[in-house]
């Protein structure tokens, strides 16, 4: 607001600038910041809930066919044991070398299968082919009291949990029931193939996938959420669901110390395991922050461009309106003033003539006394210089009388403004005059250095007094007392013009406030020793003539006023 300030002087017009300044700021930021904000949110939502739906699709579709991966990998097995239980006899299968020549066959075809079984209704191994055939670790094993045994005689066919077994290495099991013979063919599956269909899964820096059962165990190893054959544990996992319950593919968003991650869960159609899909959305959302960061930059940067454009435009708009307030102003001022000083001329003129007719006779009365003065009688009295003396005195102050009431009359004479030959020199000792005593009053000293033989130049003499009466005076007040006013007039021949300086030798304004003299309203006076408008108006009366007014100031080393004004150019009204 430092602006408004500078170009105001009044209190009241300071506030109702600052006021209006305020209004149109806030007036072009409504209409014009708020819209941009609203349209950049609403766009950065609608972008934001389509970028986060299609990380939730493509976490369903993941999730989805890592199930039918896993399905499909169930399927096929159980497909190759049943079709093997059901096309063979027990006599065929029980035998050990033809045994393991399917075991070679259906191997070669897929390094899923660790070994194979044959198991009687009693739970009894028949025969076995694999990698613990020589060890005799199986040889005498009896499976009747496994819980898989139970499982398989009555339904049919099974598949395990992962389990270490006999073994000691993490496995599971398919077991079919022949239809015939009532006996078991049984395979070990080898656990890595899962944990590489899981695996793949596990997409990004903190992503995750395993496999937990209806009790909640895992039987997959996951990266970061426990261990194979616990249960999983980690710290987003305290809030998660059961998703060992669920019917169908879940999602969920878990909060966990300041950071969300997203489960899928889903559950196999062959077995009853549920695949489970943790995943980093913040990885994924990464292009989304930084569409985020280049909108709110490039949102930023529009605020502040209509910012800056608002002060800026409501600062010119402002410039224009205070300029032209001062030009109504400085033109009500000048009516005034003219008014003012026609008034004042024709009182001054009125008493002029009123003093002009005593001193017309004091003047007669003293010329009788020293004619008087020289008869006989009076001639030869003792006290004939002294009488002589008090004559020549009364001659010489009705003298000078007679120059102030001819000064007067000069001052009142016009009023309206008008065209004529003015020598500036003469017109700068009858300004001088008027403000002499003040002067000597104070101590000061005014100076003067005029250019010899300056031309006579065409212009208003009532106008140019005012303004040269006004800066001398502003000069006395600046220097208080006890200094020197240093008054010049130069011609300047190459551009047909003169100059006046006008220079005195006061503390000088300072730099901050010399933009400002100009202004209407602005004084560096004492509140109640000046309106502000001497200057103004002086200036605008310079520009009306066709010169140019310039100040020049430093602080501690006083100040010079420079009046440009030009020779012989015929003006109109003023």
């Amino acid at each position: 607001m430092s602006f408004l300030h500078n170009l105001l002087g009044l209190p009241t017009a300071k506030i109702e600038y600052r006021k209006l300044w305020w209004q149109i700021v806030i007036t072009i930021i409504t209409f014009s910041v708020v819209p941009l904000v609203a349209l950049g949110a609403v766009i950065y939502y609608q972008f934001s809930a389509s970028y986060n739906a299609k990380i939730n699709e493509t976490l369903k579709t993941l999730a989805e066919n890592r199930r039918d991966s896993l399905d499909l990998f169930l399927d096929e097995r159980v497909s190759q044991i049943i079709s093997l239980a059901h096309t063979h006899t027990l006599a065929q299968i029980k035998d050990e070398q033809y045994l393991q020549e399917i075991f070679y066959i259906i191997q070669s075809r897929s390094k899923s299968y660790m070994d194979l079984g044959v198991i009687d209704q009693d739970g009894h191994h028949l025969a076995y082919v694999g990698p613990y055939h020589y060890r005799e670790i199986l040889k005498d094993v009896n499976y009747r009291n496994e819980e898989w045994f139970h499982a398989v005689m009555s339904q049919g066919f099974y598949i395990s949990d992962v389990f270490l077994g006999f073994r000691k290495v993490p496995h599971f099991i398919i077991a079919v029931r022949a239809r015939q013979g009532n006996w078991i063919l049984r395979a070990t599956i080898d656990s890595d193939i899962i944990e590489g269909l899981v695996r793949a899964a596990q997409v990004g820096k903190w992503g995750d996938a395993f496999i937990i059962n209806r009790d909640n165990i895992l039987q997959t190893a996951p990266r970061y959420c426990g261990r194979l054959l616990e249960k999983p544990r980690c710290p987003e996992m305290e809030s998660m669901p059961d998703f060992h319950q669920v019917a169908g593919l879940t999602l969920e968003e878990i909060i966990s110390q300041g950071r969300t991650f997203l489960f899928a869960a889903i559950p196999l159609q062959k077995k009853r395991w549920v695949l489970v899909i943790k995943e980093d959305p913040s990885e994924k959302l990464t292009p989304l922050f930084r569409t985020r960061l280049y909108t709110q930059l490039l949102g930023l940067t529009g605020v502040v461009l209509i910012l800056v454009g608002a002060v800026f435009v409501t600062r010119a708009m402002m410039g224009e309106l205070v300029e032209m307030e001062r030009k109504k102003a400085v033109s009500e001022d000048l009516a005034f003033q003219s008014s003012k000083m026609a008034a004042l001329g024709k009182m001054a003129a009125g008493i002029a003539h009123e003093i002009n007719n005593p001193l017309a006779v004091i003047l007669e009365k003293a010329g009788w006394l020293k004619d008087l003065l020289q008869e006989e009688d009076l001639a030869t009295s003792p006290h004939l210089r002294e009488f002589a003396e008090t004559v020549g005195k009364i001659e010489q102050n009705v003298a000078r009388a007679k120059k102030i009431t001819h000064r007067l009359l000069s001052f009142g004479r016009r009023m309206e403004p008008v065209t004529e030959r003015v020598d500036l020199n003469q017109l700068l000792n009858d300004s001088i005059d008027f403000l002499e005593n003040e002067a000597r009053y104070r101590n000061i000293d005014i100076q003067t250095d005029f250019y010899e033989n300056l031309p006579v130049i065409v212009s208003d003499s009532s106008q140019l007094q005012q303004v040269f009466l006004n800066i001398i005076n502003n000069a006395i007040d600046a220097i208080g007392k006890n200094g020197v006013i240093n008054i010049k007039t130069v011609h300047l021949k190459k551009v047909n013009q003169v100059a006046v300086e006008i220079h005195d030798s006061g503390p000088g304004i300072p730099k901050e406030m010399l933009p400002k003299i100009f202004d209407p309203f602005f004084t560096t006076k004492e509140v109640g020793k000046g309106t502000g408008l001497g200057l103004s108006i002086s200036y605008s009366i310079i520009e009306k003539l066709g010169g140019r007014m310039m100040v020049a100031s430093e602080p501690g080393e006083g100040t010079t006023f420079t009046i440009y004004l030009p020779i012989g150019m015929e003006l109109g009204p003023v």
